[in-house]
């Protein structure tokens, strides 16, 4: 690597080697530094990055960050975490050597980001805090895995916020079926909303579904891919996980809805979205029926809740349910264990049958 002054502008310049993912080598330069100093800088950190040197900066580590990771991440998912990073994150520590980052700079971070206050004097909510110390961490933990960070500083700080606020609101058979009876009036309204309350699907995943996704024989609807509306187009992606490509059987009644549905459609290729909504079109049609049926708003989302709440008061185990909302089965024990009928009484119950029977054999 060199220097040079361009005596013509007076601005300085470093002209630089790089070798490619090929094994290739380049020369490049890169121009307009208005001082010596400014281009030796820039050098020190090019060479700490092309080196995997985490003497460099935090802003350059993500770089590094963002090139191995963001063609492995779903486009809205990047887009979510960036945005985190690039607002929250980068302004703090952004110019700091990630190898001089320690426990207490994330403690000193984490009591800027709870002081926050917006123009209403809002903070953030505990659950946004916990969403944006995780994406330092990640941070950080990527340094560690594979650049030689010998320890996770925000890991060690420990995480700031809750992962629940509150409880999820859902609706009971009944109220589902007040608000339907009240969007009847809209027949592709009515139709989504049956659907989202009797399969449990994510929203994305029902705005891409398709002719070709439904086997009216078998009464099978196969999930194999979700909608998103990114930068003003219409993208379709993999589901959430690996786990959400499922196929969920449909129930007799809801499948001839559907077919009568489809049947109304003029001229759709089977390749093509049958639901072609925007969320905000659908959010206005949950608060349209909502009022018109006399039930409590919830979140459209919510409905998906309320199809996992009715199938566990249907005596429904947690594996089958798992499998048909594309959710890991501990995660739907985990997160629902509250609703299911077996209380801490009937356990204890159940222990203390169990030792009166044990009793009783023995003493036989």
């Amino acid at each position: 690597m060199s220097i040079h002054k361009d005596n013509a502008t007076g601005k300085w310049r470093v002209v630089y080697r790089y070798t490619d993912w090929t094994g290739e080598t380049h020369q490049s330069s890169k121009r307009g530094f208005p001082t010596k100093r400014e281009a030796l800088a820039w050098e020190r950190e090019f060479i700490a990055k092309n080196d995997g040197n985490l003497e460099m900066t935090f802003e350059s580590f993500y770089e590094l960050y963002k090139n191995n990771l963001q063609n492995r991440l779903r486009e809205n998912t990047w887009r979510t975490k960036s945005g985190i990073v690039e607002k929250k994150i980068l302004p703090y520590f952004g110019s700091k050597r990630i190898c001089d980052i320690k426990p207490i700079d994330v403690l000193h971070w984490q009591n800027i980001m709870i002081e926050f206050r917006d123009k209403n004097g809002m903070p953030y909510s505990p659950m946004y805090l916990k969403t944006i110390h995780n994406q330092l961490s990640a941070i950080f933990n990527h340094a560690v895995r594979f650049y030689g960070l010998p320890e996770n500083p925000a890991a060690i700080a420990g995480n700031m916020g809750k992962e629940k606020v509150g409880e999820v609101l859902i609706w009971t058979k009944e109220e589902y079926r007040q608000f339907s009876a009240a969007i009847k009036d809209r027949p592709a309204s009515f139709i989504v909303f049956e659907i989202l309350y009797w399969c449990g699907l994510r929203l994305g995943e029902l705005l891409a579904l398709t002719p070709r996704d439904f086997d009216f024989e078998k009464n099978i609807l196969v999930i194999t891919k979700s909608y998103q509306r990114i930068g003003g187009k219409d993208i379709i992606t993999l589901p959430k996980t690996d786990k959400s490509i499922r196929r969920v059987l449909l129930p007799d009644f809801l499948s001839e809805e559907i077919q009568q549905y489809l049947s109304g459609l003029k001229d759709v290729a089977e390749d093509k979205r049958i639901f072609p909504f925007t969320k905000s079109y659908l959010h206005h049609e949950m608060r349209r029926g909502c009022t018109a049926g006399g039930v409590k708003k919830i979140k459209i989302h919510g409905i998906r809740h309320s199809h996992i709440s009715l199938l566990i008061d249907m005596g429904c185990n947690a594996v089958a349910i798992a499998d048909r909302v594309g959710h890991e089965s501990i995660d739907i024990t985990y997160r629902y264990a509250h609703i299911f009928p077996s209380t801490q009484q009937e356990v204890v119950s159940k222990l203390d049958n169990m030792v009166t029977i044990y009793s009783d054999f023995v003493e036989k």
